[in-house]
């Protein structure tokens, strides 16, 4: 029986700490309540500076004049005064004007540029680009000479006209001279052997 009543002696003694606790809880709590909110019940008085004509005006107060009112709007169409070396009024705004440009470079005169020259009439291509002089055969009486177009080989003598283009006017030891068969394009074509080798 002792160790029964010792369990229910702990059990009441657990018990009987837990309710105590629980009213201190609730006061501390009630307390801390009391200090935060001091007015207790009454109404707490809000205060809006904001807007003092919103919290409403009681007809005694004093009363705005209208001169107290005139906000000069005039003003904002006159020109603005010159700023400072700051640049900047707060009061506008604008982005702040670009820098000067920088100074432009000295005009050069323009040069005179020459009209190209006339272009002669084209006639026909120079004769030493079609015919080569490869070579001499003398006869004894008279002179034989060998032409190729760098294709086909032919021969002609002095006087003669050579596939039916070419005349040949006279042969010397290294050179012959040749013209158009109409007589333009009259040129002196030098012997040389091997002028159409690998062409």
């Amino acid at each position: 029986m002792a160790a029964e009543a010792s369990g229910n002696g702990g059990a009441s003694g657990a018990g009987g700490t837990r309710p105590w606790h629980v009213v201190l809880l609730v006061v501390l709590t009630g307390i801390l309540l009391w200090m935060i909110f001091p007015g207790g019940a009454a109404s707490p008085s809000v205060t809006n500076t904001a807007n003092p004509r919103a919290a409403g005006a009681k007809p005694g107060e004093q009363q705005v004049q209208p001169s107290d009112l005139d906000v000069k709007i005039e003003a904002l169409g006159e020109e603005p005064a010159p700023l400072g070396a700051a640049g900047r009024n707060p009061f506008r705004f604008q982005p702040k004007p670009p820098p000067p440009p920088p100074p432009a470079p000295p005009a050069q005169k323009p040069v005179a540029v020459a009209p190209p020259p006339p272009t002669q009439p084209t006639g026909p291509p120079a004769i030493g680009t079609l015919v080569k002089f490869i070579g001499i055969v003398d006869t004894g009486k008279e002179k034989v000479g060998a032409f190729s177009d760098c294709r086909t080989t032919f021969s002609g003598r002095e006087g003669e006209i050579m596939e039916g283009r070419f005349r040949l006017l006279r042969i010397g030891v290294e050179s012959a001279v040749v013209e158009y068969a109409d007589g333009q394009g009259r040129t002196t074509l030098p012997l040389n052997g091997q002028a159409c080798v690998g062409k």
